[in-house]
This record gives structure tokens, C-alpha cells and sequence, in this order.
């Protein structure tokens, strides 16, 4: 049975403030072996990431240590924007359980980019991605894990600080140069959650001319026109949701006889052209998806996060959860919702109380309609069962 322990401290002295939260993991942990330990480093802890880790692995004799540095960083029932500190959350698998990390790079090949560094499928497994954006084409990376592992569920972010050495991504006791960080779960059960905090208005139109990330029609007219109309019939509370920009969710798959609104991919409008009737838009997009206008705000917001946790609480059935790696947007926080901690707080009501670490991510990690994607003010988290 695995058993999930957290810490976290925002003491001013990094070795003072390490200590207190790697002792706070190995309390939770009890007689269990630190298995994994993956350290979130915000504020003036980024500034010596290696007397940090030095320090973790004195205290958790962690068998694997990863980790990465970030603008903030979640910890129990609170986020912390912007605060000096550490946040440790740590795994032991249990009997029949495994955990390994593997570090993602690129190399150059005549196409451009390849990926070097996917371990190979291994039935039953779940994976947690830390991905350094400025090195790891993530849009590439994330289709070409969904070749090489179709069906096994990923979650994880983009560290939202860089460090004055550069690198952002953390592996045993240093800073690490590999362009992305793969935990690999095996033996245990992760559930993946992504809520995008956007909610669809609007009719449904389909794409009837399209391709990459370009969709030319929608409902056999062109997609400009298409669009208008409908910002056109919205009501005047509803056009002023949309005052801010345009958003669009794409149903993952095209000719889905059925599908809800957590099967929309979620991507803003990247640019049009009026002379075409072109929109272009962040995601791959095929003739036959449902498309559908999308309006985001602070009440969408936590609906969608509050729905998304029931979802994940009625799926767990029987099993208690171990606990939670969570991944916030750093758009949402205060800046949202006009208060802290509001995922934090949403996920320990509706699923708690329970250990729950993680950070606050420049871009967050999670399936939809099975396929993994990289979103935006979003939440992703993978929760564990015992």
C-alpha cells in the first residue's frame, strides 16, 4: 500500500527551512522508505538548489530525488505566491510497486528535434512529467508520448522561475541539464483530473475544413463568419465574458457520437486571417471535431475544479487516496479569484483531508479524451490510491 507525506517551510534560512520540511515528510512517512522525493524550490531557495538537495537527501535517503524550481509553490491546503521556501512531496510505492525517473533530451536530426529519452511501455504504469519549455518542444513531445505510451495517464507542469543558473529541472543532489523529468509509477493507481476552468456557450459547429492548427470552415462556412454570428446571438452578459478573448474547445477525436464538457481541449485564438476566413488556433485540429466557443472566469473556474474533484472522488470508489501532486496555473491564484489559496482549499474540501504538494506551473500538464495536452490556466493533479 503506498503511503504519500508532504512538507514545506518559507523559513529565510534555505538549510533551516529544508531540514523542517524534509522532517515533516519522513514524520508523515512513518517506518516507510522514502522511495521518491520530489522537491518544489521557490524564491531565494532556487539561489543554492544544491545545499537544498544535499540537505533532502540527508533527512529522506530518498531512492530517487527529482524536482524542479518555480514562482510558487503548493503545499496542504494553501498556495504560496511568490514566497521564499520549499515544498517536498514524497512516495513510498509499497509492496508490488515501483518508481523510476528518466531525463528527457533532444538531439538535432535532419526534420529538426528528435526525442531521446522515452522508457519503453510498461503495462499498468502512470507518469508525472517536469518539462523545461525553453528546451522541450512540448506540443511534439506530448504527441510523440502518446505514439510510444498510447493510454497511460500523465500529469505534470512547467516550472514558472528559471534560476539564475538556468536550470530549472532538479535530479539527485544538482541542477540538471536534461530538457524534461519523467516519473514513471508503476504498480500503483494514479488518477489524472484537468480542469480548465473554462465552460462552453454557444452552439456546437463543426470543423469542415481545416488542417495543423489552422481551421478554414466551421459548419461549412468560413470560420471568421461562422464565429462572428455566433459572438453576434450571445447575450450581452455573455458577450462581455468574451471581451477579454476569444476561446475555443475542440472535442478530442473527430465523430465522437458522445462527449461532455471535460472532452473539450481548450486553446485561445493564436491569430485570423480576415482575406481567407481563417482562424489559427494552439492546437492540431481535424475535419469532423466538434468546436464550440468557450467563455473562462472566476465562477466557471471553481465549478469546473469542484465537478472535476466530485468526478475523481466518485471514481476512487472503495480506495482512500494516498495523497496528491498538484499543478496550478500561476494565471490563476489571487489574480483569478480576488483570494489564496483557492485550488488548494477546493481540493482538501472536496477530497481531503489528505497530503497534497506541488507548484505553481507556467503551464500545466493532463489528458483530455485520453490524449495528453499542454493547457493554461489550468489544474492538473494526480491523485493516488491505496
Amino acid at each position: 500500500m503506498p503511503v504519500v507525506a508532504t512538507g514545506f517551510s518559507a523559513a529565510p534560512d534555505r538549510v533551516a527551512g529544508t531540514t523542517l520540511a524534509a522532517r515533516q515528510a519522513r514524520t508523515g512517512l512513518g517506518d516507510a522508505p522514502c522511495d521518491l522525493a520530489l522537491v518544489f524550490l521557490s524564491g531565494a531557495y532556487l539561489e543554492g538548489p544544491d545545499e537544498v538537495l544535499e540537505q533532502v537527501a540527508r533527512e529522506l535517503l530518498p531512492r530517487e530525488l527529482a524536482g524542479c524550481t518555480s514562482g510558487g509553490l503548493v503545499a496542504g491546503g494553501q498556495e504560496h505566491e511568490g514566497v521564499d521556501g520549499i515544498a517536498i512531496w514524497t512516495i513510498s510505492v509499497g509492496e508490488g510497486g515501483d518508481v523510476e525517473v528518466f531525463e528527457l533530451r533532444t538531439r538535432p536530426v535532419d526534420e529538426g528535434l528528435a526525442l531521446v529519452g522515452l522508457p519503453d511501455p510498461v503495462p499498468g504504469s502512470a507518469m508525472v512529467l517536469l518539462a523545461d519549455s525553453s528546451h522541450l518542444p512540448l506540443e511534439g513531445t506530448l504527441r510523440a508520448f502518446d505514439e510510444h505510451l498510447p493510454g497511460v495517464p500523465l500529469v505534470g507542469g512547467v516550472p514558472s522561475t528559471v534560476p539564475p543558473d538556468g536550470r530549472p529541472l532538479l535530479r539527485g543532489t544538482a541542477s540538471s541539464d536534461a530538457a524534461g523529468l519523467l516519473v514513471r509509477f508503476t504498480g500503483l493507481e494514479m488518477l489524472p483530473l484537468v480542469s480548465q476552468g473554462a465552460r462552453p456557450i454557444g452552439p456546437e459547429l463543426a470543423v469542415t475544413a481545416g488542417e495543423g492548427g489552422i481551421i478554414r470552415e466551421l459548419a461549412g462556412r468560413p470560420a471568421i463568419e461562422a464565429l462572428r454570428e455566433t459572438v453576434d446571438a450571445l447575450g450581452p452578459e455573455e458577450q462581455a465574458r468574451i471581451r477579454h478573448g476569444l476561446l475555443l474547445g475542440l472535442v478530442v477525436g473527430p465523430g465522437r457520437p458522445e462527449y461532455g464538457a471535460g472532452d473539450f481541449v481548450v486553446r485561445g485564438l493564436a491569430g485570423a486571417d480576415p482575406q481567407a476566413g481563417a482562424i489559427a488556433i494552439g492546437a492540431p485540429v481535424e475535419v469532423g471535431q466538434i468546436a464550440q466557443l468557450h467563455v473562462r472566469d472566476p465562477e466557471s473556474a471553481s465549478s469546473d475544479l469542484e465537478e472535476a474533484l466530485r468526478l475523481r472522488r466518485a471514481a476512487a470508489g472503495s480506495a482512500a487516496i494516498a495523497g496528491a501532486l498538484a499543478f496550478t496555473c500561476n494565471g490563476r491564484g489571487e489574480d483569478m479569484f480576488g483570494h489564496a489559496h483557492h485550488d488548494a482549499d477546493a481540493i482538501q474540501r472536496e477530497l481531503g483531508p489528505l497530503p497534497l504538494a506541488g507548484m505553481i506551473s507556467a503551464g500545466e500538464i493532463g489528458p483530455v479524451g485520453g490524449h495528453p495536452f499542454l493547457h493554461g490556466f489550468t489544474t492538473t493533479m494526480g491523485i493516488f490510491l491505496t
